[in-house]
């Protein structure tokens, strides 16, 4: 404290309660090809449903991304997912020539839907029970999203008028990569890359063109006009800044059925949102319809103002007290979009994964490594992950499952287990204790088509570590009949005999085994650690994890304090509980921290340097079971067999 030269009082406060804090272990990343969704950024995700919502139901080309991190999420809850698009990925644009419907009467604009129709279309009966597709977007109280899953009236088509807009495709990763282009065309662009963006029709209404707003999609005619409460008019905003005629609806359309399964699904609906730039609701949120969609829409981006939109985007003080109305509603067909997985290339996958390089920004525990794009993919992109994410990282472990090859549609059991070791010892050929490889991969059911498909088991395994961490703790063995099974199997592409095993584990590949009447079951819990060690064990290396993670985190309190008795004595006192916590929950059996002046000698001082030494004895899972049964004479004495 600072040296008083007069009399008083002064207070101060020295926090000496500093802990070591908890970590989390259950955190999982991967990377892959999707067909919707954000591309090249870090999107977390806890359940399977959301991991559809967000990503889409597979397909195809997908299915071998998506079902790895499905299956995670069957066992934990937090999964860190980077998508990546295809060499020839692309957004859909407005490409089209459109109809457009104008003057066209309607019997009512209450909202309700007219009786008068010639057919109607039902309303979302998809099996995949999409909830994003159809859902309403958050906006404020001055615009709005449709109501779930709301089906369009068609009525019988009417005279029309065509209007066409020729704009190049462009592919746009975010909303970050959309705004450093430049010389966009396009009014609208799908939010994401791929083929279901073909499907958006979006249509746009002000006061002037608002009475009898049809439009006609594939000989259909729909009327908005029911779609919204009343017609748009000038807010109040901009009424108070004398201009007029900036409020509008706006409306998202699933033309053909694809995104919600039923053909003139309203997706989003964007009510009296306006024309101008700086017009707030009375929240003080803002209502310019460039930034509600951009900020809310979950299916397009607004690039730039239509031809026809004269003084859009001014603020309400350059508008010339009245902005350019529509004599007809506007109306945008999209194509072009796709998403390109067939094209899912190794340096994509590579690069997806460099979002988890910095262990400062992102925390995440179980790498799940997906397959790579050709027959040497997975070891190619298993490789770098291990060398430049987790060894890199050293606060997490890869998941890593042998290529699709090596045991699908291998009859031979034995050939099966050739190549599998193949794969261990040549083509992925990694010695590390931050990565763990299985056996094969599982045939499961695919709800989402109809069909099974062979998937890779990595995506159980870490999630069985997953679930180790909630049922006991990141120090207890995965395997096992107690923790280690695998769900949703219906049949294993390589199901390992015991002599197949034996070979496998000395190799440091960790079987995963079916038994009858028990299941399918993880009979193994090395790491890809060729020499004898301690850390050969997934238990032990993420004991070590946790020790480290949360020892390194407590310890950074210690910069730039001073290296002496004190604080060397705090930093043990801290340690130590914590050490006999881990302990007592059975992660080690002794330990010793060494923080003193004997590794803190005045040469370290002066090199502004803190050591401690923290010696630890890790507990070993069991392994190996001997059982003696032994037969003796009616009148043996036990306790002088038994010693």
């Amino acid at each position: 404290m600072p040296f008083r030269v007069s009399p008083g009082v002064t207070i101060t406060e020295k926090d000496l309660s500093t802990i070591v804090p908890a970590v989390a272990t259950t955190a999982g990343a991967t990377v892959g090809g999707f067909r919707w969704g954000p591309v090249e950024e870090i999107t977390l995700v806890d359940s399977e449903n959301e991991l559809v919502n967000l990503f889409w139901e597979p397909d195809d080309n997908t299915f071998k991304y998506f079902f790895p991190a499905a299956n995670f999420l069957s066992y934990g809850t937090s999964l860190q997912v980077v998508r990546v698009a295809g060499t020839s990925a692309l957004n859909a644009v407005p490409t089209s020539a459109v109809t457009v419907l104008s003057g066209a009467s309607s019997s009512s604009s209450s909202g309700s839907m007219s009786s008068s129709s010639s057919s109607t279309v039902a309303s979302v009966t998809s099996s995949s029970s999409r909830s994003s597709s159809s859902s309403p977007v958050a906006g404020n109280s001055s615009s709005s999203s449709s109501s779930s899953s709301t089906a369009l009236e068609s009525t019988s088509s009417q005279s029309s008028s065509s209007s066409s807009a020729a704009n190049d495709n462009v592919l746009v990763k975010h909303q970050e990569h959309l705004d450093t282009l430049s010389g966009l065309e396009q009014v609208f662009i799908a939010k994401y890359p791929g083929a279901l963006g073909n499907s958006l029709y979006v249509s746009i209404a002000d006061q002037s063109s608002f009475e009898g707003w049809k439009v006609t999609i594939a000989g259909d005619t729909y009327n908005l006009s029911h779609e919204f409460d009343s017609a748009p008019g000038t807010s109040a905003y901009a009424t108070a800044r004398g201009a007029s005629q900036d409020e509008m609806h706006i409306i998202v359309l699933d033309k053909d059925g694809a995104i919600s399964g039923t053909k003139g699904t309203i997706l989003e609906k964007f009510a009296f949102v306006s024309k101008a730039s700086d017009a707030k609701s009375s929240n003080g949120s803002s209502i310019y319809y460039k930034e509600v969609i951009n900020n809310t829409s979950q299916w397009m981006w607004n690039v730039s103002h239509p031809a026809t939109g004269t003084s859009w985007g001014n603020a309400t003080s350059n508008a010339s007290n009245t902005y350019g109305v529509l004599a007809s509603p506007l109306a945008y067909n999209f194509g072009g979009g796709t998403s390109d997985n067939t094209n899912i290339t190794n340096g994509g996958l590579t690069a997806g994964w460099d979002f988890f390089s910095d262990p400062e920004t992102t925390d995440i525990s179980l790498a799940i490594v997906g397959p790579g794009d050709v027959a040497a993919g997975t070891a190619v992109v298993a490789r770098y992950v291990v060398d430049s994410i987790v060894e890199a990282r050293k606060d997490c472990m890869a998941f890593i499952s042998p290529e699709r090859a090596a045991v699908v549609d291998v009859l031979n059991l034995t050939t099966a287990m050739q190549n599998v070791k193949e794969f261990r010892d040549t083509t992925l050929n990694k010695n590390t204790s931050y990565a763990s490889l299985d056996s094969g991969w599982k045939k499961q059911y695919d709800r989402y088509n109809d069909v099974f498909r062979y998937v890779p088991l990595n995506g159980d395994i870490a999630g069985l570590c997953a679930r180790t961490d909630e049922v006991a703790d990141p120090w207890y063995s995965p395997a096992g009949f107690a923790r280690g099974q695998v769900k949703g199997v219906t049949k294993l592409a390589f199901n390992p005999r015991s002599s197949h095993r034996d070979v496998l584990y000395r190799a440091g590949v960790n079987p995963v085994v079916s038994f009858p009447g028990q299941g399918t079951i993880l009979f193994g819990d090395k790491t890809l650690l060729t020499r004898p060690s301690a850390f050969d064990r997934i238990n032990v290396r993420r004991l070590f994890i946790v020790l480290e993670k949360a020892i390194a985190i407590a310890a950074k309190h210690q910069l730039f304090e001073f290296n002496d008795e004190f604080t060397r004595a705090q930093f043990k006192n801290m340690l130590e509980p914590f050490l006999r916590d881990i302990q007592g929950r059975r992660g080690i059996i002794d330990f010793l921290v060494k923080c003193d002046d004997s590794n803190n000698t005045a040469e370290v001082i002066d090199r502004n340097e803190f050591i401690a030494d923290i010696f630890i004895k890790p507990n070993r899972s069991i392994n190996f079971i001997t059982l003696n049964f032994i037969a003796t004479r009616s009148d043996a004495n036990f306790s002088e067999i038994g010693g």
